[in-house]
């Protein structure tokens, strides 16, 4: 039974990280259909450092995944603080409503997210769609792992 699981495992982390790299390898590819591997080239990353919109969109990628952590590191070791102290009943419940998050599909935060955001717009309050409803849908989705860690 133990050599069953373990077999399992194998399997579930190749159906995960098989796309990832066949995307790395199709990376490399000198022609345009990841079926066929063509040759060997450097030219799609050289392109990427030509691009002057690609590179702009690459670091509002990488300003929005710094500002992200850090904002949810900072709201997560809060939050577990917080939740460190609770004794009893309300901390299970707390602990409860974190940990939905983790178990929940991702597209279904993100549609519920989408929805609050709409909500909320519609209810008079200004809020921009763009960067800030992003950074704050990151940072929705990272706070309950920072918990889980912190705890």
């Amino acid at each position: 039974m133990k050599r069953l699981g373990r077999i399992w495992t194998v399997i579930v982390y190749i159906f995960l990280y098989a796309p990832m790299v066949i995307l790395f390898i199709g990376s490399f590819n000198d022609g345009k259909d990841l079926s066929e591997f063509e040759g060997f080239t450097f030219d799609n990353y050289a392109d990427l450092f030509r691009n002057s919109h690609l590179l702009g969109l690459l670091l509002n990628s990488l300003i929005l995944a710094v500002c992200a952590a850090a904002l949810a590191t900072v709201l997560g070791t809060l939050a577990a603080l917080g939740i460190q102290a609770m004794r009893g009943k309300l901390r299970r419940t707390v602990m409860t409503l974190t940990n939905i998050p983790l178990v929940n599909p991702e597209i279904v935060t993100g549609v519920s997210l989408m929805l609050l955001f709409v909500f909320v717009k519609s209810a008079g309050i200004r809020l921009d769609f763009g960067f800030t409803t992003v950074i704050l849908a990151h940072i929705t989705f990272n706070v309950p792992y920072v918990i889980l860690n912190v705890m």
